[in-house]
């Protein structure tokens, strides 16, 4: 997959250029949308009703990575009921008061996509461990711990519903769309069955369902705007709305207002900026200078480049401390935000960007 870090293509004759970058774009949402994660959600002992079978009280699953831990909720609750729970002690649980935290004590939001939660905590386990000299562990099931009684509500800030989950992400989505757009025109216009669809499609991992409602709100990816050679000091930037055809493409992803984005540290805060596609020259704004220029001290700035050479700079000596991890691959320098931000972005619209350290 190291190849996907742009969406220059070969022209074709007849047009095929359209259809190889929209084949692409597809591919790409759709390997995003069919990830998973391996999950083992154990429920806490102490709190296991009477007469549970204490040798099953673990639930093992593959959960997509767009999906929520709330949508998880009735499946968990099934095999609880049917295998685990003694009838007339289930009988008096509530499932509002279930809440989940790591093995480690860390709770887990409700409104982080899976793949994201997934990727953060794997992230931080491999810090720890290299901070305390202990060999990396090789990728396991998130351990996750499900608790019956006493949600810490303070610290939820969610209700652990599906409906407040829901809204959550409908929030996301609209924050999502006024970044990109100015505006949550493409949000608000869809009609009521058309919003409510994009969230039954999540829950029921219906890919094509959500994407015949989600492009009428997400940039195409369309290729990248041409730019001059080095050597002409007008740079003659073709401007970045005009297709070759001389047609404003509105809702390409490189005429956005901004990328919606936010950086997710290890073990720390997560940071949300605001990512024009284009830099000052007209060239794509790639991932690495956006690293580099946000956290210079992991991704140290790398000399002036001429532009036609920015789309590549992997053949220069890295010296990274850090590396990008987007939907749970570790993404190229090169790869340019508006392509990330249209194809590998989360169901809510957010181009989530987990920060590794990499072993000295």
């Amino acid at each position: 997959m190291a190849g996907y870090a742009t969406t220059r293509h070969h022209p074709a004759q007849g047009g095929g250029k359209d259809r190889i970058t929209d084949y692409h774009t597809t591919l790409f949402r759709r390997l995003t949308w069919e990830g998973t994660v391996p999950l083992e959600v154990r429920v806490d002992s102490k709190e296991l009703p009477a007469n549970s079978n204490r040798g099953l009280e673990c639930y093992y699953v593959q959960a997509p990575r767009v999906s929520y831990l709330p949508l998880l909720m009735p499946e968990i609750r099934r095999y609880l009921m049917d295998v685990v729970f003694d009838e007339a002690a289930a009988s008096n649980l509530k499932e509002e008061d279930w809440w989940f935290e790591t093995e480690e004590g860390t709770l887990l939001k409700w409104h982080w996509p899976i793949g994201l939660i997934y990727d953060n905590h794997t992230i931080s386990v491999s810090v720890r461990a290299a901070a305390s000299h202990r060999p990396a562990s090789q990728s396991l099931p998130l351990r996750i711990i499900l608790h019956l009684v006493s949600p810490p509500t303070e610290k939820l800030m969610l209700a652990p519903s599906p409906e407040a989950c829901k809204q959550a992400f409908m929030g996301q989505l609209k924050e999502a769309d006024f970044i990109r757009w100015g505006n949550t025109k493409r949000i608000t216009g869809l009609r009521k069955a058309e919003q409510d669809g994009i969230w039954e499609s999540i829950k029921e991992h219906n890919f094509d369902e959500y994407w015949r409602i989600a492009s009428k709100v997400t940039p195409s990816a369309t290729p990248a705007p041409s730019v001059g050679s080095p050597g002409n000091t007008s740079m003659h930037v073709r401007p970045p709305s005009i297709d070759a055809g001389g047609v404003p493409e509105k809702d390409s992803a490189y005429t956005v207002r901004c990328v919606p984005v936010r950086i997710y540290l290890p073990d720390g805060p997560f940071i949300q900026e605001l990512v024009p596609p284009l830099l000052e020259d007209g060239s794509p704004h790639s991932l690495y200078h956006f690293l580099s220029t946000h956290l210079p001290l992991l991704f140290p700035p790398r000399p002036n480049l001429p532009v036609s050479s920015r789309v590549n700079p992997t053949a220069q000596t890295s010296t990274d401390l850090a590396y990008a991890l987007v939907q749970g691959v570790v993404s190229p320098p090169e790869a340019e935000i508006a392509w990330l931000g249209a194809c590998l972005t989360g169901a809510d619209g957010w181009l989530n960007i987990c920060i590794g350290l990499n072993r000295t």
